[in-house]
């Protein structure tokens, strides 16, 4: 992992942005088309970003609670009929939350979970790379969480990435060419392909 990544606390409001530059374009007749989440279409996804949101964005302020308390994969995410007001405030609180003292200090809590809050930020912004690259895909638009997050994602998805046969943080890794796109590695190393295409 890069030593600079390591050390560094990242900035999640790029990652943040560019999921809720997508949301606009997201028409009511779309949330039940499918997603590069096989459990997931749409709707789901966007429930499932609501929830990731609001459970880091308290793992940062260190407020545990059910929203850090509860297994993501427990049920399937649902989506509330306000999403349209409140994720983009979720995305904007979340990436505000890692920019206080203290956030990146000590343990935290989420998914049921508790490591270091260190760790916790960078798969905080990692979810937001990964998810908003589905989201994007699946509704058919361009996505640019920025250079920086990807990296981020990259350094993180990477040391699990060595066997192709794991199951880790997302799924078996799709090998990707070590001279493409930063995004398609990043994208491959989660356990995605990176040409995936609605009806695939």
């Amino acid at each position: 992992m890069d030593s600079n990544t390591q050390t560094s606390s990242p900035d999640l409001h790029p990652a943040a942005r560019a999921v809720a530059q997508l949301l606009d374009a997201i028409g009511d007749e779309r949330l039940a088309d499918p997603t590069p989440c096989p459990e997931y279409a749409v709707r789901e996804l966007l429930g499932h970003l609501v929830g990731l949101s609001t459970a880091f964005r308290d793992a940062a302020r260190k407020d545990f609670g059910p929203s850090t308390g509860t297994d993501p994969g427990s049920v399937l995410p649902v989506l509330d009929d306000d999403w349209r007001a409140v994720l983009p405030q979720r995305l904007n609180e979340l990436a505000e939350a890692w920019q206080k003292p203290g956030a990146w200090d000590g343990d935290t809590q989420a998914g049921g979970i508790t490591f270091p809050a260190a760790i916790a930020g960078r798969v905080a912004l990692n979810e937001l790379v990964i998810h908003g690259w589905d989201l994007a895909r699946a509704t058919g638009q361009e996505y640019a969480p920025g250079d920086a997050s990807l990296r981020v994602s990259y350094d993180l998805l990477k040391p699990a990435g060595d066997d192709p046969s794991r199951d880790g943080m997302f799924g078996p890794v799709v090998r990707v060419a070590e001279d493409a796109p930063l995004i398609d590695r990043v994208v491959g190393l989660s356990g995605r392909r990176p040409d995936w295409q609605p009806g695939d």
